[in-house]
């Protein structure tokens, strides 16, 4: 029941019933409901700002939470990215140089995977850093690893053919020590016969007597047999495959022709001194991917320890060349 009130006239010196308009009425209802909006909205603000709900309580919870694992997630990732680079250092210095192949560029390995925009639809959030570095971190990752498959691919095919490449490789001299008088001069700087001046002499000379036998130093196919007066005179070259060919120069006589496979230790002709030459020899040269690399290098199966280092210390001595 609404509450009556009175008041004293001082006119009348009568005390009156208060008579309320309804505009009155109506005012003092909307000011009333301002006054409880506005006490509602500063309650509602300042429980907003210094106070969590239940389910804000929770969030904040899960989004610790959630941290927390990227967070460890990031330390396992770093443990994987050290496994992988471990792998990618025994690949390119063990396994690639134990079959004689060429290591993977570091610009291969660590390759783009992926355009400017792959994680804008990480972008805006509060922890969208710790998101897209893990992200990225995992790219980088996956992308390594099927590198790193690839090239693992890559050496179970040259271990597959090792066997083949073992018995490629030249490893025998090309003259047998029960034949040879002396190695007339080395691989390197040495004396021309003819001119008498330093030139880079790129094999080595085996001195033996004119018709010693002369063997492949490995299983290969014969590529060229060249009969001349002048240069290297009568010669044949092999290609062993792996990149490498051997050259045997000044020969007398040639007992294989183009195109014929050959297997290491099998008689390919006879020593000679033929071309530009000073004296019966065979001058040996071995070739890697087209450059020529020392012989002496590649006699690992006819030698003992002691005559290998005394071939190497006689290799650093002065000499002139016999062609």
């Amino acid at each position: 029941m609404a509450k009556v009130r009175y008041h004293f006239n001082t006119n009348s010196l009568k005390i009156e019933k208060v008579k309320i308009s309804f505009k009155q009425r109506l005012w003092r209802f909307f000011s009333v409901m301002a006054t409880g909006m506005v006490f509602s909205a500063v309650i509602l603000l300042a429980a907003y700002n210094f106070m969590e709900s239940p389910k804000e309580r929770m969030l904040k919870r899960e989004i610790e939470q959630y941290q927390l694992q990227f967070s460890i997630l990031n330390d396992r990732l770093g443990q994987v990215q050290a496994v992988v680079n471990d792998l990618q250092d025994r690949d390119d210095n063990i396994y690639r140089v134990i079959f004689e192949s060429e290591p993977i560029p570091s610009t291969v390995r660590k390759a783009g995977f992926g355009g400017v925009d792959k994680y804008s639809k990480l972008e805006g959030y509060k922890n969208t850093e710790i998101i897209k570095n893990t992200a990225q971190q995992l790219d980088l990752i996956t992308s390594q690893l099927y590198v790193q498959s690839k090239s693992f691919d890559e050496v179970f095919a040259l271990a597959k053919r090792k066997g083949e490449m073992i018995a490629s490789i030249p490893a025998i001299q090309p003259v047998s020590n029960k034949d040879l008088k002396r190695i007339g001069s080395h691989f390197g700087y040495r004396t021309d016969p003819f001119y008498k001046v330093m030139k880079f002499h790129e094999g080595i000379d085996f001195t033996a007597t004119v018709g010693t036998d002369i063997y492949a130093t490995g299983d290969g196919v014969v590529v060229k047999v060249e009969r001349s007066v002048s240069g290297y005179g009568n010669c044949v070259e092999i290609e062993h495959g792996f990149g490498y060919t051997t050259l045997y120069a000044h020969m007398s006589k040639m007992d294989v022709k183009r195109g014929d496979r050959v297997k290491r230790g099998q008689v390919i002709g006879h020593v000679g001194n033929t071309g530009k030459s000073t004296a019966p020899h065979l001058h040996y040269e071995v070739h890697k991917n087209g450059k020529p690399i020392n012989p002496i290098n590649f006699f690992f199966n006819d030698l003992s320890p002691e005559e290998y280092a005394l071939m190497i210390e006689n290799s650093q001595r002065p000499s002139q060349t016999l062609d």
